[in-house]
């Protein structure tokens, strides 16, 4: 007589393997660490027309052009290694010079791209200036780059949140990023 071989029962096999996954694909946490930190002004109220007025000694202009050739208040800029010295000079210039920014809150940094600028050429103009901001941060707030930088991913610490304000006290980081122009590819 042949003898029989033994199985496995299995018939629970496959509500476990569910389970499991399931358990994996509800607990498990994915970092999107992708994108630009920006952060967006509010939606504008639709019952109010407001005309904001400007003096354009108070507007630091930024221009990439569809070839990535850069205009820094008018004037053809080949290397960018000096950019980050000069926004950081306009924006704390607080009246000295008299052609430049009366004061850090009333300082702009106005960047425009047209719609065939590279991404990479934005991301890394965009990092410059963002770049000068946290410069300026960090040195009124006595600390350096990096220093400042952890401080403001971890506000939940109170001395690191007391370094992050001591540096943005007074200086807001105006940006402004213009829609491209239709002029390029």
């Amino acid at each position: 007589m042949a003898r029989a071989t033994p199985e496995i029962p299995n018939a629970s096999m496959a509500d476990i393997a569910f389970l499991l996954l399931t358990f994996f694909l509800v607990t498990t946490t994915i970092n999107n660490d992708r994108g630009l930190s920006i952060g967006l002004p509010p939606p504008p109220d639709p019952n109010q027309d407001v005309e904001v007025k400007m003096q354009e000694k108070n507007i630091f202009k930024i221009q990439v052009n569809s070839t990535d050739a850069l205009l820094i208040e008018g004037e053809p800029m080949e290397d960018v290694s000096g950019l980050k010295d000069m926004i950081k000079k306009f924006v704390t210039n607080k009246g000295v010079d008299p052609a430049s920014s009366e004061s850090p809150e009333k300082a702009i940094v106005s960047f425009k791209t047209d719609r065939g600028t590279s991404h990479k050429r934005f991301v890394e103009i965009l990092d410059i200036v963002q770049g000068a901001y946290y410069d300026i941060y960090a040195e009124q707030a006595g600390v350096t780059n990096k220093e400042f930088r952890e401080a403001a991913s971890a506000l939940a610490d109170p001395e690191k949140k007391a370094i992050y304000e001591r540096g943005k006290k007074d200086i807001p980081m105006n940006i402004s990023i213009a829609e491209p122009t239709k002029v390029g590819n």
